[in-house]
C-alpha cells in the first residue's frame, strides 16, 4: 500500500552514515562544517562555473585561504594535516555542490603530494606554499592524445641537453591546464618513465583549451605541446624511473579517492533534488513521491549512494591504517561509487521529466558530470579490469575487513 505522503521518510543525508559507522565528534564537526563552507561559498556559484567554463581566481584564493588546498600536508608546508577520512568528506561536499571545484582540489593535491613525498627541498620552498595558498595552481599532464589508461607506454620525451634536460611530446585533455602555473609532466627519460616539474613560462610550451566538453566544463581542459622544452637538471621529481611506479601511482590513489567521494556527493545531490522535486510535483491529483514506481527510483538511489557512501569510508580507513590493499579498495570504491553515480543521475533527470532537460538545470548539469566521473582517474572499464585481475584475492570473506588490531584479519 502507498503510504501517505506526510509518512514518507525524511531524505537522508550525509550525516545519516553517522548511524552507520563510527564517527568522532570531531569528524562530525567537521563535516558540518565543510557542508556549511560548500553551500555558502561554492554551491552558488556552481552553474556559472559551469556555463563559463572556467574557476574564478578569486575562489581559488579563497580555498587556500580557508584551509581546502593541499589540506593533506603538514601545516609547515601550508597544509592542514586532515586525515584521511576528512578529506573524504571534504570531497563529498565539494562533490555535492560543485565537480569543477572537487576536480580542482584533487588535481591540486595530487600535485601537491607529489612535491612534498618525491621532490626536492627547493622545489616545496618554491611550490607547495603558493599552491596551498592558492596563490599559484598546478596541472597532472599523465594523459597524451593516443595515451589514455596505458600511462605507462607515454610518448612524450625527455632527453639531455648539455646542463639541461629537453622535452617533447603533447598531453592532452589536462584538466586546468588552461590555467596552470606548473607542469607535473610525464615523460620517457632514457627508457624510464620519469616525472618532471616545470614552470609554464618556460619556452617551448603551448597551451591550447579544449572547450565544450560533455561534463566538467568547468575544468578548463587543455592540450599542452613541449616543443624543445628546456628545463633544468633538478626539475626532475624523485627519480628517474620512478614517475609511474610511486609518484604518478601515489597521486593517482588521491585523486581516484577524491572522485570515488566526489561521486557520493553527486549521488546525494541529485536524491537531495529529486525527493523534494517528487514531492511538491502533481500529478492526477497527489505529488508524484506517492506513486510505487516514484518510490522504488528514491529507494534504489538511497540504497546506492549510501553503499557508495560506505565502500568510499572503508578506503579512507584503509589508508588511514595503511593497509597493502589499500590501492584496490580505492579502486573498489571509485568503480562502484562513479557507476551508481551514474544512474542516480539518470534517475534524477527522469523524475524532472522536461525541466531536469532544461537549460540550467541542475540535475541536468549533475547528469553531464557523471559521465565525466566515469572516465576521469581511470575507465570503468580499466577499472573492472585492475580489480578483476585480483578476484582471488578479494573473494576471500576476510578480503577488506579490518581486524581490531588495525591489521587484516
Amino acid at each position: 500500500m502507498t503510504l501517505p505522503i506526510t509518512e514518507q521518510p525524511t531524505t537522508p543525508t550525509g550525516e545519516d552514515l553517522f548511524v552507520t559507522v563510527h564517527v568522532t565528534d570531531g569528524q562530525r564537526g567537521c563535516w558540518r562544517g565543510y557542508r556549511d563552507y560548500a553551500d555558502r561559498i561554492i554551491g552558488p556559484g556552481a552553474t556559472v562555473v559551469d556555463v563559463e567554463q572556467r574557476v574564478p581566481r578569486k575562489l581559488i584564493r579563497d580555498l587556500g585561504r580557508s584551509g581546502w588546498l593541499s589540506a593533506l600536508l603538514p601545516p609547515e608546508w601550508g597544509g592542514a594535516a586532515i586525515d584521511a577520512l576528512r578529506y573524504g568528506m571534504m570531497a563529498e561536499e565539494l562533490g555535492r555542490t560543485c565537480q569543477n571545484m572537487r576536480n580542482f582540489v584533487a588535481v591540486q593535491d595530487m600535485v601537491s603530494g607529489a612535491i612534498w613525498r618525491w621532490g626536492t627541498d627547493e622545489q616545496r620552498q618554491r611550490w607547495l606554499p603558493a599552491l596551498a595558498a592558492g596563490e599559484r595552481v598546478a596541472a597532472f599532464l599523465l594523459t597524451e592524445p593516443d595515451v589514455g589508461s596505458d600511462a605507462g607506454h607515454v610518448t612524450t620525451r625527455v632527453e639531455d641537453s648539455g646542463d639541461d634536460l629537453v622535452l617533447n611530446g603533447i598531453k592532452k585533455w589536462i584538466s586546468f591546464g588552461q590555467c596552470a602555473d606548473v607542469f607535473l609532466v610525464f615523460a620517457q627519460y632514457g627508457g624510464q618513465h620519469t616525472a618532471v616539474l616545470v614552470p609554464r613560462d618556460r619556452p617551448g610550451i603551448t597551451v591550447e583549451p579544449c572547450p565544450d566538453m560533455l561534463g566538467l566544463r568547468g575544468s578548463m581542459l587543455a592540450q599542452i605541446t613541449f616543443d624543445d622544452c628546456r628545463v633544468p637538471r633538478h626539475a626532475v621529481v624523485g627519480r628517474p624511473g620512478s614517475g609511474l611506479v610511486f609518484v604518478a601511482s601515489a597521486a593517482l590513489d588521491i585523486g581516484r579517492y577524491s572522485t570515488a567521494w566526489g561521486c557520493v556527493g553527486l549521488a546525494q545531490a541529485c536524491l537531495e533534488k529529486s525527493a523534494a522535486y517528487t514531492r511538491r510535483r502533481v500529478q492526477s491529483g497527489q505529488p508524484i513521491a506517492e506513486h510505487q514506481l516514484v518510490q522504488r527510483m528514491l529507494a534504489d538511489m538511497i540504497t546506492e549512494s549510501r553503499a557508495a557512501r560506505l565502500l568510499c569510508w572503508q578506503a579512507g580507513e584503509a589508508m588511514q591504517r595503511a593497509d597493502e590493499d589499500v590501492t584496490y579498495q580505492i579502486l573498489m570504491a571509485k568503480y562502484f561509487a562513479s557507476t551508481a553515480a551514474a544512474r542516480i543521475a539518470g534517475q534524477a533527470v527522469q523524475l524532472q521529466g522536461a525541466a531536469g532537460m532544461a537549460g540550467g538545470s541542475t540535475v541536468a548539469r549533475l547528469f553531464r558530470d557523471s559521465k565525466a566521473l566515469e572516465v576521469i582517474e581511470g575507465t570503468t572499464q580499466v577499472i573492472q579490469q585492475l580489480l578483476g585481475r585480483d578476484a582471488g584475492g578479494m573473494a576471500h570473506p576476510g578480503y577488506g575487513i579490518a581486524a581490531a588490531d588495525g591489521g587484516a584479519s
